[in-house]
């Protein structure tokens, strides 16, 4: 007992410091790493994203219950979920929210029986330019929100859903990397209490294929 009252009045800063930084990580804000390539051409492989962790609930620490709900994710928004059906944790773009129609032919979108607009992206950014050429790259404007998405030369069975109706309290989400993405396609409708937070910047990135060497130019790049 009396070496633990000695540690705690040599250390109690840094235990404090470590407390509140695990404590603002799991509530407030994080970082998550991002290993695959389904949302290119928006994430790379080996970006650091910041997770706003208050976008739309208020949670208590370390756990997943909501004190109180602050908003509730929009279209177009990037968001970060605990997936029980995936039994990971994945990073996707929601394209419906409850109570939309949505449906896809040759990976075009239809929402509530709108068909969304694609164009071609004429002038690729960095991080584009290190795709494939035979990839196809267009924006698809997805209401108020323009992103890019990135296409393969030849469709894969992913490219095409009948229409499906969002279930209240469930969200449809999509990798912005269309024919090499497992979501809601694969997975299912994400579950609102799932979604932990939304992703709006990227920290630092790193480039796997080239010694792991940092790619300053998406340093605090914004999604």
């Amino acid at each position: 007992m009396n070496k633990l009252k000695k540690f705690w009045r040599n250390n109690r800063g840094f235990v404090l410091f470590i407390g509140l930084m695990l404590v603002f990580r799991s509530a407030v804000a994080d970082w998550n790493d991002v290993p695959s390539g389904s949302m290119q051409p928006t994430i790379e492989i080996g970006d650091r994203i910041l997770v706003n962790k208050m976008a739309y609930d208020l949670r208590v620490p370390f756990s997943t219950v909501s004190l109180l709900k602050l908003a509730d994710p929009k279209r177009g928004d990037i968001v970060i979920f605990a997936s029980e059906a995936a039994d990971n944790r994945l990073v996707k773009r929601v394209v419906g929210v409850p109570g939309d129609v949505v449906a896809m032919q040759q990976n075009v979108l239809t929402i509530n029986g709108k068909t969304l607009a694609y164009t071609e992206v004429d002038e690729p950014t960095e991080a584009m330019a290190t795709n494939s050429s035979s990839e196809i790259l267009l924006t698809e404007q997805l209401g108020s929100v323009a992103h890019p998405v990135k296409l393969a030369p030849l469709s894969s069975a992913l490219a095409n859903f009948v229409p499906v109706q969002v279930p209240a309290g469930h969200y449809l989400v999509l990798g912005d990397n269309r024919d090499n993405s497992a979501d809601s396609r694969v997975i299912g409708f994400v579950p609102r209490h799932e979604i932990i937070g939304r992703a709006g910047k990227v920290l630092f990135s790193l480039d796997y294929d080239n010694y792991y060497l940092p790619r300053s130019e998406r340093f605090l790049a914004a999604l």
